[in-house]
């Protein structure tokens, strides 16, 4: 946290980088849709230690988004920044898959419950965490309200670092 001065009167300045609760940056990247453009992004990742943990692709005919998990966020920032490749971050709730008969019925039904919406998910490619456990990562209209909502029935909820694992 910060302090800032302004006409004599202090006052906080809380970064989203502070929050309390556990979270993942995804990169929404802006590629055309060319051929080639997204190997090339790929190779930009691929060709260093990290990895990518999850990509979802939504194309349209002049463009596409790509979004993108990267083992490390911030090296995966200087990878994109230097590459001059235009991006937007956004924050994930990223949910170990429970061991049960419907894993995606079980958190889908806990956010409605909580009256959370969901406004997109996906799989990521590989485990998380030490015990390689399988996950999938949730975009909500309400981060705080979703994450409080999944830890009261028992979820567990990654962060940044145990993607680095």
């Amino acid at each position: 946290m910060q302090q800032g001065e302004e006409s004599g009167v202090t006052y906080d300045l809380d970064t989203s980088r502070g929050r309390d609760w556990p979270s993942v940056r995804q990169f929404n990247i802006f590629l055309a849709n060319r051929l080639g453009a997204l190997l090339d992004l790929v190779r930009r990742f691929e060709k260093t230690d990290i990895r990518v943990v999850s990509l979802t692709v939504v194309e349209t005919a002049d463009c596409a988004i790509i979004r993108l998990v990267p083992s490390d966020y911030e090296r995966g920032y200087e990878i994109l920044k230097s590459a001059k490749i235009p991006f937007t971050e956004s924050d994930l709730l990223v949910v170990q898959l429970p061991e049960d008969k419907h894993p995606l019925l079980t958190i889908t039904k806990a956010l409605v419950n909580a009256e959370i919406n969901i406004c997109y998910m996906y799989p990521l490619l590989s485990g998380v965490g030490p015990q390689r456990a399988g996950a999938i990562a949730v975009y909500v209209d309400d981060f705080e309200g979703g994450a409080a909502a999944l830890r009261a029935q028992g979820f567990t909820l990654f962060t940044e670092n145990d993607l680095k694992e």
